[in-house]
């Protein structure tokens, strides 16, 4: 490991609540990961028996992501990463996309859970020649994430801002739009966006299942429309095919044909 640092911060100081389901642990179970506890597992069985597809919006979103990383190395060129609201590590986190195929990649990950934290020396294990950092800070704070990222990253060069399925915890669009054109405001010329978040208007079972998880008492999150997904990315150039379901963005030419889901996402550059 090299160049690695984890950010103080509140979250630091935080109890995990094990009694309440967390959206972040719910998504790790859903991915097949072993860090949750079996309020969540209740929780995230309780979901997939109203929606069994939530598993597949998971894996899609992970695929997606996958996907997106590696055109942006290969194709674009890039080797700084912004993974903001990156959430418990799994497999094919980031920075092991993009140093598996360019190993001087540098990444820096945010997000503000304290479960989070206290997995980040597992999350920050970097290839010699680049470079890997965990920042806690909240995505109500832009100017706390930039300040924090410019430790690792040289917010001067072209950098990508990853953000995957974390805008739907935030409730007001305007306020959501406001933090995506805050974030990609300090990014340069050739910078990109990569976006993707759980939307309405694909799955009735989806939506239902949802906005009963939000009536609970977890932490909510909030599907969008389509249009408000595509708002975010005003400003910017979407590469082809668009905003799209993520399982119909570039899929792999050997794998099967796939479905449209009820999670949208894109890639654009910042001009």
């Amino acid at each position: 490991m090299t160049d690695q640092a984890a950010a103080p911060g509140p979250a630091a100081h935080q109890k995990i609540d094990t009694s309440v389901p967390h959206s972040a642990r719910i998504w790790n179970y859903w991915l097949g990961g072993k860090d949750n506890y079996p309020v969540d597992e209740a929780a995230g069985d309780a979901y997939s028996a109203v929606f069994p597809g939530i598993v597949a919006v998971a894996r899609g979103s992970r695929a997606f992501l996958r996907r997106a990383l590696t055109h942006l190395v290969t194709e674009a060129g890039i080797r700084q990463f912004l993974d903001v609201g990156t959430g418990l590590p799994t497999v094919d986190n980031t920075h092991e996309v993009a140093q598996r195929l360019a190993p001087e990649s540098r990444i820096v990950y945010v997000d503000h859970d304290p479960m989070v934290l206290a997995h980040a020396r597992a999350l920050l294990t970097s290839t010699p020649q680049g470079a890997t950092a965990y920042v806690d800070a909240d995505l109500a704070d832009p100017d706390r994430i930039l300040a924090s990222a410019a430790a690792t990253l040289d917010l001067s060069r072209p950098t990508a801002l990853i953000l995957s399925n974390i805008l739907g915890h935030v409730a007001d669009h305007a306020r959501a739009r406001s933090v995506v054109t805050h974030l990609m405001g300090a990014l340069p010329a050739g910078s990109y966006l990569c976006l993707n978040d759980g939307s309405r208007g694909v799955d009735v079972a989806y939506e239902v299942a949802q906005d009963a998880y939000n009536a609970s008492g977890a932490v909510p999150y909030y599907l969008r429309p389509v249009d408000e997904i595509t708002a975010f990315f005003d400003g910017l150039e979407l590469l082809d095919p668009g905003v799209v379901p993520v399982t119909l963005w570039r899929p792999e030419a050997d794998s099967p044909a796939p479905e449209p889901i009820g999670e949208h996402g894109g890639l654009a550059r910042k001009p």
